[in-house]
């Protein structure tokens, strides 16, 4: 499919000192494909100054009844509901849904209630032959349908006809499955706009869940996801990147109901107080350790970041061919392009393994779900996807090794994240409430225009 994508004239008023994104691109080793050239920047005043919607249970109320049980959200991936019979089960706050494969090309979804007397139908995903309730024995078939009935001759006032489970509504993309609890929701196609566009050329159909770990976070989900929509807080919480990533030479654009953020790697932060060599940023991007000897050093005439981008390219190249791999440019193999899809899908572009996802855990407005998911690419028949790793809110990312040096990050992340919380409360206590920046917060101020239409009802 050939994208429709244009290229748009639109950049910030103002911007960090340094290279920009665009300026950046100038100097590929490869043509770049059309999506990285699209820029559609926005400044934006949401008026977000309000504490309270980070742990208010009145906020909390208004996003269930007005956002979870309206809006499309990414329930599962395809790839653990392969066959007729597979179920999952996804949970928000009070609410959740069955997930089922009903034939090869189809898969519904459901409340996960008896229609009897209201016992969850599944507690867990599984392959099943029928939806059937533990506590009395009332049974659905696959697609909905009434099966059984039991003691049939005490329910005269049953209406078979009229007594199967209520199918919601389901929206498939890229391997992954969404799902709404709104009968009159938006068609999703309208709903993602231009993001399958975005990914036509990176295909995340075709990869698998590597990783997937939930970590229990002391937080709201939306102080959790605000942390990983920008690159403005690299510098102070993750100083030992600086030298290797552009932090401030990040480009944000702004579309429809999904944003984006780029945010390249192999040039070294403006806020870097020296120059740092080819080598030095190098270490950074392999992640060698300062007592580590270094083993491969850039060639004079080329810099880390095109060394690195080769390395990715060949290594690569094993897995999805060598021709697809020889025209991937090296920004599509090592910035970081991350997208936020209203209000908590996470997708990075390009081979980029990582997907987050974040939502409210249980009705405790203080507490959230952080889902990490790795997809990789492979080769042959599909792997099975890996189940998932839950970490409490106390647990060290590193309990989770498969996140290999993700995880040291992500403990850096996730260590800011509950102080924040409590922070919030302290803000609270004078009228400046929020403070967001043009710019480099802009993805944040998107999801909050969002959001305030989403809460009243518009």
């Amino acid at each position: 499919m050939t994208s429709k994508i244009e290229p748009a004239n639109c950049t910030p008023l103002n911007r960090s000192r340094g290279i920009s994104y665009q300026e950046l691109l100038d100097t590929d080793s490869k043509p770049v494909p059309q999506v990285l050239r699209l820029e559609s920047s926005s400044t934006l005043d949401v008026g977000h100054t309000q504490p309270e919607v980070y742990f208010s249970p009145e906020f909390h109320r208004l996003e269930m009844e007005r956002i979870w049980l309206r809006v499309w959200q990414f329930a599962c991936r395809e790839e653990v509901v392969p066959e007729v019979g597979d179920t999952e089960v996804y949970s928000i706050g009070n609410y959740s849904a069955i997930i089922v494969r009903t034939a090869s090309d189809e898969i519904k979804a459901f409340p996960n209630a008896c229609l009897h007397r209201g016992r969850v139908l599944r507690d867990t995903g599984g392959r099943v032959t029928e939806l059937r309730c533990p506590f009395h024995g009332f049974a659905w078939n696959l697609d909905g349908t009434l099966k059984f009935v039991p003691s049939k001759w005490d329910f005269p006032q049953l209406d078979e006809e009229n007594f199967n489970l209520t199918e919601l509504p389901v929206g498939r993309w890229a391997g992954f499955v969404f799902i709404s609890f709104n009968q009159d929701v938006q068609p999703f196609e309208e709903f993602i706009g231009d993001l399958p566009e975005h990914f036509n050329q990176w295909l995340l159909e075709d990869r698998y869940t590597d990783v997937h770990v939930a970590k229990v976070l002391r937080c709201n989900w939306k102080v959790g996801q605000e942390a990983f929509m920008e690159a403005f807080h690299v510098t102070a919480t993750h100083p030992q990147a600086v030298p290797g990533s552009g932090d401030e030479n990040s480009q944000y654009d702004i579309f429809g109901n999904f944003s984006r953020a780029i945010t390249p790697t192999g040039i070294s932060s403006p806020n870097l107080r020296w120059k740092a060599t080819e080598n030095e940023i190098l270490d950074i991007l392999v992640d060698r350790g300062l007592e580590e000897d270094r083993v491969v050093e850039v060639p004079p005439g080329t810099t880390a970041r095109e060394l690195t981008a080769a390395a990715t390219r060949a290594g690569l190249g094993t897995i999805i061919g060598d021709a697809p791999a020889e025209l991937l440019s090296d920004a599509e193999l090592v910035d970081n392009i991350y997208y936020t899809l209203f209000p908590n899908f996470h997708p990075w572009g390009s081979f980029n393994r990582i997907v987050y996802r974040f939502r409210p855990y249980g009705n405790d407005p203080e507490m959230s779900i952080f889902d990490i998911f790795l997809l990789a690419p492979f080769n042959g028949e599909r792997p099975q996807p890996a189940s998932v790793q839950w970490l409490g809110p106390d647990e060290s990312m590193l309990k989770a090794p498969q996140l290999g040096v993700l995880a040291r990050i992500f403990d850096q992340d996730t260590f800011n994240l509950p102080r924040v919380q409590q922070g919030l409360h302290n803000r609270s206590l004078d009228n400046r409430g929020v403070l967001l920046s043009s710019y480099q917060e802009s993805k944040i101020q998107h999801f909050y225009a969002l959001y305030q239409r989403h809460l009243e009802g518009s």
